[in-house]
Formats: C-alpha cells, sequence, structure tokens
C-alpha cells in the first residue's frame, strides 16, 4: 500500500510552503485517472463528504485540491482497491497520522500492509481489471476459501445461493472475492449465506434498473458510446450504493431509538 500521506493542513501553511490549492476537480481526476481508472468525479465529492479529503473553496465555491489532498484521495483509492479497506478504517489511519500517531497496521515508513482487511469499504468497480493490473485469475476453492476467510460449507452456501460463481473445474473467480469476504463477516455475526438471498435479488432487481438507463448507449456501435455508458453505469452504481448506505443507517438508527 502507498505511504500514508501527511496532512495538507492550512491555507496559510501551504501558501508558505509553495503547495496552496491549486487543481480543481477535473484536474485532480484527470490526475488519478491513469492509476485508478474507474475513479469519477462523484467519487471525489463522495470521499470529500466522508471527510476523508478538505479541498478548500474559492470565493465562488469551486473546489481547489493541493498536492498533499491529491496524495490523499491515492491512498484511499489504493487502500480500497488493493486490500478492500473499509473507508471507516482508512479514516482512522489518515486521522492518526494527522494527529501524529503511528498508523495501525503500517511500519514506521508508512508501508506494510494490515494484517486484517475486514470487509470491503465503499467502491464500485466496472469495466474489469485496473489499467497495467492482469485480469484476476480463478482460484481453487481452497484458495478462495481461505483468501475469503470461509470454510468449506459456508463457501459451498455461497455457492448453492447464488452469492459467488463456480466453474465446471470448481474454481472460483478471484472477482467474487469481496462478495465471499463480504459472507464471511456476516457469518461471524450469526448471519448464514442463505439469510442473504435477499442481497442478491436486490442487487439484481438493481442492476436491471440502471441496465435500462443506458442500454440506448450499449446497443450503439461506437466504442465511444459504450466507454460513455460504463462510466454512466459507474456513477450510477455508487450513487445507488450510497443511497443503500444511507437507508439502512437510517433504518438502524430507528432501532436504537436515536
Amino acid at each position: 500500500m502507498n505511504a500514508v500521506p501527511q496532512p495538507s493542513g492550512s491555507a496559510d501553511r501551504d501558501t508558505t510552503h509553495g503547495t496552496a490549492p491549486r487543481l480543481t476537480i477535473g484536474e485532480v481526476l484527470g490526475a488519478l485517472r491513469d492509476e485508478f481508472p474507474d475513479v469519477t468525479i462523484s467519487k471525489i465529492r463522495y470521499l470529500e463528504a466522508e471527510d476523508l479529503v478538505h479541498p478548500q473553496r474559492t470565493p465562488s465555491g469551486y473546489r481547489k485540491f493541493a498536492d498533499a489532498d491529491v496524495a490523499r484521495l491515492r491512498y484511499v483509492l489504493s487502500a480500497q482497491r488493493d486490500q478492500y479497506l473499509p473507508l471507516r478504517v482508512i479514516k482512522e489511519h489518515l486521522d492518526a497520522r494527522d494527529r501524529g500517531e503511528p498508523v495501525p497496521g503500517v511500519g514506521p515508513e508508512g508501508g506494510g500492509a494490515v494484517a486484517d482487511p475486514g470487509p470491503v469499504g465503499l467502491t464500485v468497480t466496472l469495466g474489469g481489471s485496473p489499467a497495467g493490473r492482469p485480469a484476476p485469475a480463478a482460484l481453487s476453492a481452497e484458495e478462495f476459501a481461505r483468501a475469503a476467510g470461509l470454510d468449506d460449507a459456508q463457501l459451498a452456501d455461497c455457492v448453492q445461493f447464488g452469492l459467488v460463481g463456480q466453474d465446471d473445474r470448481g474454481r472460483h473467480p478471484a472477482s467474487d472475492l469481496p462478495v465471499a469476504r463480504a459472507a464471511a463477516g456476516l457469518a461471524r455475526h450469526g448471519i448464514e449465506p442463505r439469510h442473504l438471498r435477499v442481497y442478491r435479488t436486490a442487487a439484481e432487481r438493481e442492476a436491471g434498473l440502471l441496465e435500462q438507463l443506458v442500454s440506448p448507449l450499449l446497443r450503439a456501435r461506437p466504442e465511444e458510446a459504450r466507454a460513455r455508458a460504463a462510466e454512466q453505469l459507474q456513477e450510477l452504481a455508487e450513487l445507488s450504493v450510497q443511497l443503500h448506505t444511507a437507508l439502512l443507517e437510517a433504518r438502524l438508527r430507528d432501532v436504537l431509538g436515536s
């Protein structure tokens, strides 16, 4: 994982060091797009709303990002993509570094890996592997179960209830690991794979709705039209995840009576 970036600090300090906020959100997107092809402007805005990056605003309300802000974004996106860290854990790492404290699971130079990456964070990746990285290989049942934190029976249940795929050789696509890891985490709380069919059904219905919105572009021949469809689906998926999270949190607040 990339080193945890130093805090960007105040405008006065940035100006003193010659790193005053100067990049627009579009320029930040361009700087990150090669390494993170699936990042979008809405994703950057979401990470700001989650208090993970703190761009300054011009008097007219436009965001301006310093180099340190871009470094924080790069760290967040790397942690999500490479280790499936949830945003809560990533924010704890950044907050610890901002306070000058050691970052859990990270060496003194900022490198190293967190032993238990936990459940998948809020990130949506469509269209295959990021540029420059090989497509994920299929894993044997033993490899897949070990990587996901499932036992053999739990993995069999995940296959039976349509949560993860399996080819005719009994192998599982590595792209299904985020689902399997989430299922493993829920199993530790007594929620078995058979209980997760409602999630799969809801996801299928939601995907069908989004497909209707982009189907005109998907039917078009030009590659540019399909690229626009992929970008639109990416943004719609992120917004859908945000909506689901907000609705669930609201319902759980009702449960707690808060």
